[in-house]
C-alpha cells in the first residue's frame, strides 16, 4: 500500500467578523470563525468533507 502525502495551501483572511479560510488547491473547501483557531478547525472538517465526497464520486 502506498502512502501518498499532498501538500495543500491554507489561506486565512481576517475580517471583522473574526477570520474566513479556504484551501487554494481544492475548491469548495472554504469556512469561517471568530477566531483563527475555531477556522482552522472549521477548515480541517471543510477539507475532509469535500475530500469524502470527491472520493465518493470517483
Amino acid at each position: 500500500m502506498s502512502n501518498t502525502v499532498n501538500k495543500l495551501t491554507a489561506v486565512y483572511m481576517k475580517v471583522p467578523e473574526g477570520y474566513v479560510a479556504f484551501i487554494e488547491e481544492l475548491p469548495g473547501a472554504n469556512t469561517q470563525g471568530a477566531t483563527m483557531q475555531e477556522a482552522r478547525e472549521n477548515l480541517r472538517e471543510a477539507a475532509a468533507l469535500v475530500l469524502e465526497a470527491n472520493q465518493a464520486i470517483h
